[in-house]
């Protein structure tokens, strides 16, 4: 049986976010948001869902006319914030830079 994800303490939160600029926290969850023409969105989305299910990690993504928000956060952590989180985002801006995409603040 596999071990359930640890929360990241206050402290590590704060610290991994510094390591993740662009990342902003909301509550228990980190975003961000990038301006992406739609149909170049819609290819970076699948390169993201393509690396989630090798990791076995997702994010919430809202797809826009122009934009791609993620959202993460743990489930299996009672909706807390992990380092699974943080390895995500930092794949994310990778695909993201990758396809062409701008950060958006």
């Amino acid at each position: 049986m596999a071990e359930l994800p640890v929360p990241l303490t206050e402290d590590e939160i704060v610290i991994a976010l510094d390591g993740a600029p662009g990342w902003r926290r909301e509550g228990d969850e980190i975003s961000r948001t990038f301006g992406i023409r739609y149909h170049g969105g819609v290819a970076m989305i699948v390169h993201v869902a393509d690396v989630e299910r090798l990791i076995g990690h997702h994010a919430d993504i809202d797809l826009r006319w122009g934009t791609v928000r993620f959202a993460i956060t743990t489930h299996d952590a009672g909706h807390k914030l992990t380092a699974a989180d943080f390895d995500l985002a930092h794949r994310i801006d990778a695909i993201a830079e990758a396809h062409g995409a701008a950060p958006r603040a």
